[in-house]
């Protein structure tokens, strides 16, 4: 816990990524067949919004697989944000931009007045059922006809209590023994951040925006797709699904 990265952004990428594996262990593939709608629906050259960016995992990923693509990111949280801009930092594909999603007007700061492809992950759970309606909507005046938008959460379905159960026992089980291997969880990464001489500064800031962690709700799968449908999108189902995670992809 004494790991001082400082400015070496990519291993500070890599960091949270491997933090996020001990949750998600599918992340991977929730990328990739994101990344393939994409493909299939918008094309290779795509003009892409991440939302709720973090560190500029999805951006990451996405110009890997699409070098003509161009991403803005947008997010909140300084400390991660310090890490994405870090990253991409001379790559004029890459924007990022500071705002609130809560924030009506936060749409205002994009550079550009619609995207192809709007694309999320792991993000939104920290808004209640409500904003994220209103949210929603949002996204789909920011979504050009024929374009996407896609999220990649959190999504438990309650008419299944037993079989939600059975995950969450075997999900604790695996991080368990992947925590007693010395993998990194939520707080301990987030403690080394606070101790790390370039990102004390905004770390304190963001815990004071967010304080410990999210307080939002994790709705099926079924209702975001319902709820996107009623915001003016044409169709929205799930395409990928984990025991407790999905992917919902919204056509415009």
């Amino acid at each position: 816990m004494t790991t001082t990265l400082g400015s070496d952004w990519h291993a500070w990428q890599e960091s949270w990524d491997r933090q996020q594996e001990w949750y998600l262990p599918d992340r991977e593939e929730r990328f990739r067949v994101m990344l393939d709608m994409v493909g299939a629906l918008v094309g290779p050259e795509p003009r892409v919004l991440d939302l709720a960016c973090g560190t500029g995992s999805i951006t990451a990923r996405l110009l890997e697989r699409f070098p003509e693509a161009v991403s803005t990111g947008v997010d909140l949280d300084p400390a991660l944000l310090a890490i994405a801009e870090g990253t991409f930092a001379g790559d004029d594909r890459v924007t990022f931009v500071t705002a609130d999603l809560k924030d009506p007007d936060w749409a205002a700061r994009l550079p550009y007045d619609s995207y192809d492809a709007v694309l999320t992950a792991t993000a939104l759970h920290w808004l209640h059922s409500e904003p994220l309606a209103v949210l929603y909507g949002q996204v789909a005046g920011l979504v050009r006809d024929g374009g996407v938008f896609m999220n990649a959460d959190h999504m438990i379905d309650e008419a299944t209590p037993r079989i939600n159960a059975a995950d969450r026992a075997q999900r604790h089980a695996r991080m368990d023994g992947a925590k007693a291997a010395g993998v990194l969880d939520w707080a301990e990464w987030w403690q080394l951040a606070a101790a790390d001489p370039v990102l004390a500064e905004p770390t304190a800031r963001r815990f004071e925006i967010y304080g410990e962690h999210a307080d939002g709700d994790t709705p099926s799968a079924e209702w975001h797709a319902r709820t996107l449908r009623a915001a003016g999108f044409a169709e929205a189902r799930e395409v990928w699904r984990s025991p407790s995670d999905a992917l919902v992809l919204a056509l415009k």
